[in-house]
């Protein structure tokens, strides 16, 4: 990270730190206790491995359509709403370090799967789409100054912070991962 003037030498990066409850929603305290990392850009990057390697290696033949009951989600499906979330979280996080207080709206996250119409899409391209996104909030977020890991908001009624909204995205991916490796990849084709 640079400080901005020719030919000084860059900053170190600000670690976040674990956040603590109150930092973000109550429903996701198991999800952000499973990461193992303490600091949020190191757990962007570990999470993002864990995910390239159970989906990197399925194609889209084996995983067509695959969903492990009637009313979720297929593979490519879920694999497009991580996309949405860390999007949308990414944003959430961004408005409040750079001080805009103000309420973070929620999403229709079922209609944003429906739009996005993922199970049509090559998998491939869902997966560059996952790198994309990614490296644009491991950006974000490794910019960060001291002082915006712990600025506050309020998300549809709970308490969050830059650092919670970080390790919101993580946490939620975990709780993902775990559904493709225990529910999905049981049904993929082994072919």
């Amino acid at each position: 990270m640079s400080t901005g003037k020719p030919g000084a030498p860059a900053l170190p990066r600000s670690r976040s730190g674990r956040p603590h409850p109150g930092e973000y929603a109550a429903y996701a305290h198991a999800d952000i206790a499973a990461i193992p990392e303490d600091d949020a850009v190191d757990a962007l990057h570990a999470s993002r491995d864990r995910v390239l390697a159970v989906v990197t290696p399925l194609t889209d033949a084996r995983v067509a359509g695959v969903r492990y009951a009637p009313e979720k989600w297929t593979f490519k499906d879920l694999v497009g709403h991580l996309i949405d979330d860390e999007r949308i979280y990414a944003y959430r996080a961004l408005k409040l370090a750079r001080g805009d207080d103000g309420a973070l709206s929620g999403f229709d996250q079922v209609r944003y799967a429906d739009a996005a119409a993922s199970e049509a899409r090559p998998l491939a391209d869902l997966l560059e789409e996952y790198r994309s996104v990614r490296a644009a909030s491991i950006t974000l977020f490794a910019g960060l100054g001291p002082e915006a890991w712990a600025r506050r908001g309020t998300l549809e009624g709970h308490d969050v912070t830059v650092r919670g909204l970080a390790f919101h995205i993580v946490g939620h991916e975990g709780h993902h991962l775990r559904l493709l490796r225990d529910r999905y990849l049981p049904l993929v084709s082994p072919v």
